[in-house]
């Protein structure tokens, strides 16, 4: 019962993949131009897989996907993402979830 609320895997893979796509997205603002796009759906292919691995290690409960979106958003806006796009990249997350 108690491995139901330890979520700090979960917590830590969160703040990791948001550093991750920080680092991806870093000097080039969200836009809606072609190049953007190409570049943020290479960075999604490469976080997706790093999703689907920590699945097949981590068992995942609601209150672990809470707490892994949770911290993965705050680290976006931490980290300087626009409202908007860090709302974004968290349903992206929380759909591969």
């Amino acid at each position: 019962m108690i491995s139901w609320f330890s979520s700090t895997a979960s917590v830590r893979f969160g703040e990791e993949l948001a550093a991750f796509l920080l680092s991806e997205f870093s000097g080039s603002a969200p836009k809606k131009d072609a190049k953007f796009s190409v570049k943020a759906e290479k960075a999604l292919v490469r976080a997706d897989q790093r999703v689907q691995e920590f699945r097949m290690h981590e068992r995942m409960n609601f209150y672990k996907r809470s707490r892994l979106a949770n911290a993965f958003l705050w680290k976006l806006k931490d980290g300087g993402c626009p409202d908007a796009f860090a709302n974004e990249l968290t349903e992206w997350l929380t759909l591969r979830l």
